[in-house]
């Protein structure tokens, strides 16, 4: 895999451009979808050693780097070995950088202590209700750990550990700013509510990110918070929380990356091997590096025939070689006919052609590409 470094941008007086905070897309995992949120595709999530590659042809070409916010595409704390590799990593080649990171907050309580000692200086908890009626109306979906719950189970305990998290990040010391995305008819009349409570545990500070349309959205399911309705609401919760600006357009392009050449041939189940995996960040998607995959979602024929989700499966630990994608083959694959992921290396793309699964690499929906593998749809060239 080939990094095409960003291209250098230096001001007109020759001096270096100074990033305050550079947003790094680096959680491969999501643990919920809003109903309302963007259907375009997601950035793919940077891997550790990507990043730090990153910040070094930044400052190669004239940058200088204040401080890290990991945020997106999926949620730092879905995928905690990912993020511990990163801050460890950034911790060795970055010391004396500010690293902070953006995440929903479930459990963040448990890690508190891990992330004050691995570098976090300020998190950004997105809580967008403190009521799990009002929450069952933001979520489509909320993932707490392997297995999606029923909604009412998920937003309640959702509510539960976000409070628990304030508590837990405040007693650790670290600065806690609550983002609220406001979404008129649903939370514009819970605002001061979530303020409230949210400064009641610990929080010091809280921004308002207003509702908008997607461009080319054809269906517009909601208003659009307006300038003075966001106005309005920021007076209310200056009553009880710092109020800061929200987060706007801060980020500038990750890098890219080389894409596989296409074209091959698509293979299909067999009477031992019946099922497809799906490295996936967010249960919708093919957008997960395999080596980044902490779980494969595994696709196969119910007994009516049609092919839908069976279950999640957990992956073998990273740092163990080849023994890894053996053992991901036998132990966790073992009755796949092909994997499906974003990106993946040589050498564990051989492992597993060994072991009988063939790994085919695509950014694309799920259901549509695991349809053409059973024979539905029209069949798409992926990537070699």
């Amino acid at each position: 895999m080939t990094i095409l470094p960003f291209p250098s941008q230096s001001s007109k007086t020759g001096q270096s451009m100074i990033l305050d905070e550079l947003i790094v897309p680096a959680a491969p995992q999501a643990n919920n979808r809003g109903r309302y949120a963007p259907t375009a595709k997601k950035a793919r999530p940077l891997a550790p050693a990507e990043v730090i590659q990153w910040l070094e042809d930044l400052e190669l070409g004239g940058k200088t780097v204040k401080g890290i916010r990991i945020e997106g595409p999926g949620d730092p704390l879905a995928a905690p070995s990912v993020l511990f590799d990163l801050l460890a990593q950034l911790t060795e080649s970055r010391p004396g950088c500010r690293v902070s990171l953006t995440t929903l907050g479930l459990g963040a309580a448990s890690l508190a202590g891990d992330l004050k000692k691995a570098g976090i200086d300020q998190i950004t908890l997105l809580v967008d209700s403190v009521e799990t009626v009002v929450a069952e109306k933001i979520y489509a979906w909320i993932r707490p750990g392997r297995k999606t719950l029923a909604l009412p189970l998920a937003t309640e305990l959702l509510v539960k550990e976000q409070a628990e998290a304030v508590q837990a990040l405040a007693g650790v010391g670290l600065d806690i700013c609550i983002r609220t995305t406001v979404y008129p008819g649903i939370n514009d009349n819970h605002i001061s509510r979530i303020s409230k409570k949210m400064a009641g545990l610990g929080a010091g500070a809280m921004e308002l990110v207003p509702y908008r349309h997607e461009e080319g959205e054809e269906e517009l399911l909601l208003d659009e918070c307006d300038d003075q309705s966001l106005r309005v609401l920021e007076q209310q919760i200056a009553a009880d929380l710092e109020v800061k600006s929200g987060p706007g357009d801060r980020s500038i392009p990750p890098p890219l990356v080389e894409p596989p050449t296409a074209g091959q041939l698509l293979p299909g189940p067999t009477e031992e091997r019946p099922n497809v995996a799906v490295a996936s960040s967010n249960g919708m998607d093919i957008d997960l590096h395999l080596g980044q995959a902490t779980n494969m979602l595994i696709y196969g024929p119910r007994e009516d025939g049609l092919a839908c989700l069976l279950e999640s499966r957990p992956t073998p630990q990273a740092g163990t070689g080849d023994n890894r994608w053996q053992a991901l083959a036998r132990a966790c694959l073992g009755d796949c006919f092909a994997l499906l992921a974003a990106n993946a290396g040589e050498n564990p793309r051989k492992v597993l052609a060994d072991e009988g699964i063939k790994v085919l690499l695509m950014e694309d929906n799920i259901e549509g590409t695991v349809d053409v593998l059973y024979g539905g749809g029209k069949k798409k060239k992926c990537k070699k």
